[in-house]
């Protein structure tokens, strides 16, 4: 048996259940979902197997609270492949009133009529990625997030180099990858694309798509990822490129799916009020859920990577926004970015639950540091800091190898010394 490798969300999920009667761990397949619930359940539900489909599929019909009977806390993996275990779920809790009585666990969201009420306060949702560095031991967690937001002082070495940081993008978070030698563990994001376009992304609502065509809006979007790329862009996109039609309704709902099965995630244009009058681009960006499954889409070698530093640059943003979505859940915090008409941008803004705030540049390599710390700066003096108060932090999260407080107070994070 595989020994289990621990996760940030094991603390938010064991204190999740000592005040909800049931959590719900949403998230892509393969990200780790039913081996973190089981280390908890103490019996559990397995929806997808095949043996016990006509004895399931009897129950729903018949009597769904027999799904409930067994030893608690009671995992039922992929609920959603039999909805009608949430509102028996609800029930039970509105009736006994106890905590900690189930775990579900999702990938994909259903249908939204599906189940008869939303379950505000009895279950509570909890988001799962896959790995971040710090779960994946690639870094060596030196920096604490919360430290920085509590503005103490910072420092460590990485020991994750170039070489490194290109196999973590190319590899991803999946915990399955850890295990696997040599070239094979970067075929596990490229085996899941291919699931997800033959089967996922028609499955996940009941509705027909056509493989090539999600496939085209999978490449457009890997193409433009870690950008506020418009959906017009997109469509122009897969019919230059890929000379496929795509009405604007059906990008929507092809984008809505792969929202759906968590594997695109939006980061949201900052709401600060800025003492500047320049208006704000709207459009959010584009990020996948790991940057292995660009690689895996765009089908690209290390080589690829090496040659192209400007690209690769932008899948390392979406690797550190992984890992700091990760990291900032785990303390209810958000993450937004800031772009102008001018162009002028900010990669991450981090706002904290008491609505307090630090803005955060992403760059590959140390070269670009200055420049980084020169842009915070700017935008720090466009920020109504009258309304929003003094920034908590600025940051560089950076692939260099040091961490340290800049003389100017800006922290320089190594993404191979962050943890949550």
């Amino acid at each position: 048996m595989k020994k289990y490798i621990p996760r940030i969300v094991d603390d938010v999920l064991q204190n999740k259940l000592e005040y909800m009667g049931a959590v719900l761990i949403e998230g892509c397949k393969w990200c780790g979902k039913s081996t973190t619930a089981r280390q908890i359940a103490k019996s559990y539900i397995e929806f997808q197997d095949p043996d016990k489909k006509i004895q399931y599929d009897q129950i729903n019909l018949t009597k769904p609270s027999l799904f409930l009977e067994g030893e608690k806390p009671r995992l039922f993996d992929e609920w959603q492949m039999y909805p009608v275990v949430w509102d028996s779920i609800r029930m039970d809790i509105d009736h006994t009133g106890l905590k900690g009585q189930y775990i579900l666990t999702g990938s994909t969201k259903p249908f939204e009529d599906s189940v008869m009420h939303t379950g505000t306060g009895r279950i509570s949702r909890l988001l799962m990625r896959p790995m971040s560095l710090f779960e994946s031991g690639e870094s060596n967690g030196l920096v604490s997030l919360k430290d920085i937001i509590n503005q103490k002082s910072i420092e460590g070495i990485s020991y994750l180099d170039f070489e490194g940081l290109i196999e973590a993008i190319r590899r991803g978070g999946w915990p399955e990858s850890l295990s696997i030698d040599g070239d094979n563990k970067y075929k596990i994001a490229k085996d899941y694309v291919k699931s997800l376009l033959n089967d996922g992304v028609r499955t996940t609502d009941g509705i027909e798509r056509n493989p090539q065509k999600m496939n085209a809006v999978l490449k457009s979007i890997s193409r433009n990822i870690s950008t506020s790329v418009s959906k017009t862009t997109i469509l122009d996109d897969v019919k230059t490129e890929f000379s496929i039609g795509l009405s604007r309704p059906t990008l929507d709902d092809y984008l809505s799916a792969l929202e759906k099965l968590y594997i695109l995630e939006y980061v949201f244009a900052t709401n600060l009020n800025l003492r500047s009058k320049t208006p704000l681009r709207v459009s959010p960006k584009l990020e996948l859920v790991d940057p292995s499954l660009a690689i895996a889409i765009l089908d690209l070698k290390r080589e690829d990577l090496v040659k192209d530093l400007n690209f690769t640059g932008f899948l390392f943003e979406n690797l550190c926004m992984r890992d700091l979505k990760i990291y900032a859940d785990s303390i209810d915090a958000t993450l937004s970015y800031y772009r102008d008409k001018n162009d002028f941008e900010v990669d991450c803004i981090l706002k904290t639950a008491n609505g307090k705030w630090g803005a955060i540049e992403i760059k590959l390599g140390a070269g670009e540091i200055e420049e980084a710390a020169q842009n915070l700066n700017t935008f720090k003096n466009k920020v109504d800091t009258d309304k929003y108060g003094e920034p908590l932090f600025l940051m560089v999260l950076t692939g260099a190898e040091l961490s340290y407080v800049r003389e100017d107070g800006i922290y320089v994070v190594s993404i191979g010394t962050l943890k949550d």
